[in-house]
């Protein structure tokens, strides 16, 4: 268990101080004899992000192991120290300094070493203060136990505020409305907000081809695609959730979307099934009622599992993305969901086989997103081989994007956007 910060007294702090500027890269000795070895470093990981960077640690240990550490944040300048007892300085440990990029948002470098018998010790210098979350993870999927550390910058990115900056800071995004005469649909002249979610993304692989492509790189890829089609509209600009590899949770993806006001939030996955001739795609819509099938309450269990395998720090309680997820109990926003899906549908039926010629429901928690018209879209199933390499191939991930980009438009000429307060459509 990690021991708080305030635990450290003024002698620890200086003497933690004084021991970040020489570490000594020696063996940790193992255990006594008769005893279990001491953990061993498996992989280190890094994933960095303007959201936050993770550093994680993976390691072996039986279910009687617990890896006991530490951490402690130091100004002037800023560190976080970490000490973690009982596992061995490795070459895997070793090759982590090396894995921080120039670019990273939060970190500069990292110094790794022994600090003395049985005692491994991290210093992370870092560009600017932190808030860091540092926790363990069970066991999951192909992973081992983890050590993880995530850096969230103090004053965090605002969607908003970036949006905004972006559009010149003036109501000029915001046209004023159009009034509708008796017999016209309402016509709303302002900026529509798409939220793009790329599904999965960084300890979270999501489905793995046969050919070794990666789910999250393609849905990532086609989302870029798609954001490119919408921002090049007059009216209309994207947000992606996350626009690298990194992991973002799943209520935080809905979080982000009610942030910036979303009119609608597309979340675009590559499906994966246990036989390679499943293929096609599919789009889904949220249903607290049960599934519409029983392949579709599958599909919901397994990407509802990715906060289990991206890591999700339970300790950590955030009362927002609570209020975020209660019962999607507007009829209109599930009606609306349905209707994009619909619209959506029927312009991906045009490039590929379609595993489901109806909308599917299921409780998938990247759709709790109570006031914004949201779907799930399985462009294909990365399972397949043959599927695999259209979606690996760039022409057909703009085709794919053509596609969504057409049924957003065609929900929206049908659907014209509310209008929102003056405040939201200049942001």
């Amino acid at each position: 268990m990690a021991e708080p910060a305030a635990n450290f007294s003024r002698r620890d702090i200086l003497r933690y101080a004084a021991a970040s500027l020489t570490l000594l890269v020696t063996p940790v000795a193992r255990g006594a004899a008769g005893t279990s070895p001491a953990p061993t470093l498996l992989a280190v990981r890094v994933w960095p992000a303007s959201d936050y960077t993770r550093v994680t640690l993976e390691y072996n240990a039986s279910q009687s192991q617990s890896l006991k550490f530490t951490h402690l944040l130091l100004k002037d300048p800023d560190r976080l120290v970490l000490d973690i007892e009982g596992v061995e300085f490795n070459s895997v440990l070793a090759s982590l300094p090396g894995k921080i990029l120039d670019n990273d948002p939060q970190i500069r470098l990292i110094r790794a070493g022994r600090f003395k018998p049985g005692v491994v010790r991290l210093v992370i210098e870092l560009k600017g203060e932190v808030k860091p979350q540092v926790f363990s993870l069970k066991p999951v999927g192909e992973y081992s136990h983890r050590l993880v550390l995530d850096l969230y910058p103090a004053v965090p990115p605002d969607p908003l505020l970036a949006l905004l900056e972006k559009h010149g800071g003036t109501d000029a995004p915001g046209r004023p409305e159009r009034k509708p005469s008796q017999s016209a649909p309402p016509v709303v002249d302002r900026l529509v907000t798409v939220v793009i979610d790329p599904g999965h993304g960084g300890e979270d692989p999501g489905a793995i081809g046969h050919g070794g492509n990666y789910e999250k790189n393609v849905v990532l890829a086609i989302a870029r695609r798609i954001k490119a089609k919408i921002d090049a509209e007059p009216n209309m600009r994207a947000v992606l959730t996350r626009d690298g590899d990194y992991f973002i949770p799943l209520g935080q993806r809905v979080a982000k979307a009610r942030r910036v006001n979303a009119d609608l939030f597309m979340s675009v996955h590559a499906d994966a099934f246990v036989k390679p001739t499943a293929r096609g795609s599919s789009v889904f819509v949220l249903s607290e009622n049960g599934a519409s099938s029983s392949a579709a309450r599958w599909l919901a269990n397994k990407e509802n599992a990715a906060d289990l395998i991206g890591g999700v720090n339970l300790g950590v309680k955030d009362p927002h993305l609570a209020r975020t997820l209660f019962d999607l109990s507007q009829t209109a926003t599930l009606n609306d969901s349905l209707k994009l899906g619909k619209a959506v549908l029927g312009e991906i039926g045009g490039i590929n086989t379609l595993h489901s010629g109806r909308i599917e429901q299921a409780s998938f928690a990247v759709l709790k997103a109570p006031d914004i018209p949201s779907i799930l879209v399985e462009t294909a199933f990365i399972s397949n081989p043959e599927e695999e390499k259209r979606l690996a191939d760039e022409a057909y991930q703009d085709k794919m994007a053509d596609a969504l980009m057409s049924g957003i438009r065609r929900y929206f000429a049908q659907n014209p956007p509310l209008a929102k307060s003056k405040v939201a459509s200049a942001l």
